[in-house]
């Protein structure tokens, strides 16, 4: 169907949101993006786009943006946190020259996508909180806290990790805690910097760096199992020698990072099931989630935004190929969930290996050094059904 002058309304102006406000623009579609927030800022802290994410931004015009705003990857680096002795290299620049790994800031990919969304065509409202959202009607009803009703044929729910629009088409869900918390911090970076992902294992936690913004800056995402519980949200401050207690039994290289650390955020980890329902034909339009609010996933395999991306253009592309709403959101949701189920399970397992303690721990390092001295191939060729995937391609 054409999508020229359809309305949209999308809640959120987060990475798939303002990814599906661009694509959807590009063919026709006068799209209103809904933000909570008085500005467009994101907390910040660093992320990967992988091959399959930075297809979907050149597909979408963005790529000289994002090859100006990155860092390509060069390699993940795989260390035994105590010690700091190398347990395996995958060398991606090698191995797969042709392919794109991109370290970022997350604020950069924002500002990219905000530009693109808006010189696309689309409006973002700012000030936009929502109250709540009714898909009982004909067509999809969002409430804002002000009073104000907005009636839209077409509304997609990129409203993130406490998704409204989740609620409306499943019902009220309740993750659970995985007894592990995350803090983000961003670091001054030492100069000559490799671009290469560093990822320091140690028993019941793990630590993750990369280099930011032409190497000015360092990225630290750090990773501790614990019975203490904390609030599932991206806005928490914490003392940073929390986390310096926490990893005081890594390696020299990683207590200086810490040491350097001043005002780290912390989050609690909760694992979600992947949304049974994404999508709602209505009688005169319907709803779609995408991104977090379909499938929030943990942080060990640095796929969230590269979903998200992939989420806005196969919901764009299937709209804009199908006679009806019903039709592509059928589509849609046949196309994307069982992908993203995967996605999420693997990074499941990734948590559980970066944290093994004991014989369990021995073996596993010794088998992963094995494996990178013999085949380090095989260890990239791991995530082909991964990093291969190019939406972009669906005819």
């Amino acid at each position: 169907m054409s999508l020229i002058g359809q309305s949209v309304t999308i809640i959120g102006a987060g990475v798939a949101g303002l990814a599906a406000a661009r694509a959807l623009a590009l063919r026709g579609a006068k799209v209103t993006v809904l933000e909570q927030a008085d500005a467009i800022r994101e907390v910040g802290a660093g992320l990967q786009i992988s091959p399959n994410g930075a297809c979907v931004l050149r597909a979408l015009g963005l790529q000289a943006g994002l090859e100006a705003a990155s860092t390509r990857a060069e390699a993940v680096q795989l260390i035994d946190g105590p010690t700091g002795d190398p347990v395996a290299r995958l060398d991606l620049a090698r191995l797969r020259p042709g392919q794109g790994y991109h370290f970022l800031h997350r604020a950069d990919l924002i500002a990219l996508l905000l530009n693109g969304a808006q010189e696309a065509g689309a409006t973002v409202r700012l000030l936009s909180r929502i109250n709540s959202v009714d898909l009982s009607g004909a067509r999809p009803v969002v409430a804002l806290e002000t009073g104000e009703r907005i009636e839209t044929p077409l509304l997609i729910g990129a409203d993130g990790l406490h998704s409204k629009t989740r609620t409306a088409l499943n019902g009220a869900e309740q993750p659970f805690f995985t007894n592990q918390v995350a803090w983000r911090a961003v670091i001054p970076c030492e100069s000559g910097a490799a671009p290469v992902a560093e990822v320091h294992m140690g028993p019941g936690r793990h630590l993750v760096s990369y280099p930011l913004r032409d190497g000015s800056l360092r990225n630290i995402v750090a990773v501790e199992e614990r019975q203490k519980w904390a609030e599932e949200s991206w806005s928490l401050r914490d003392d940073p020698m929390d986390l310096r207690l926490a990893f005081e039994g890594f390696s020299p290289r990683v207590r200086d990072w810490l040491d350097r650390v001043e005002d780290p955020w912390l989050w609690g980890l909760f694992r979600h099931t992947v949304a049974g329902n994404w999508v709602k034909p209505m009688g005169q339009g319907g709803a779609a989630i995408l991104g977090d609010a379909a499938h929030p996933t943990l942080p060990f395999l640095a796929q969230g935004a590269s979903m998200g991306l992939e989420d806005a253009w196969v919901l764009a592309h299937s709209l804009a190929t199908h006679d009806t709403v019903a039709a592509a959101l059928s589509a849609y949701q046949t196309l994307r969930k069982p992908r993203t189920t995967r996605i999420v399970a693997a990074a499941n397992a990734n948590a559980r290996a970066y944290h093994l303690s004991g014989l369990p721990r021995l073996i596993g390092h010794t088998g992963l050094r094995l494996l990178g001295r013999l085949s380090p191939g095989a260890m990239v060729a791991r995530f082909d059904w991964l990093y291969d995937h190019d939406v972009t391609q669906i005819p």
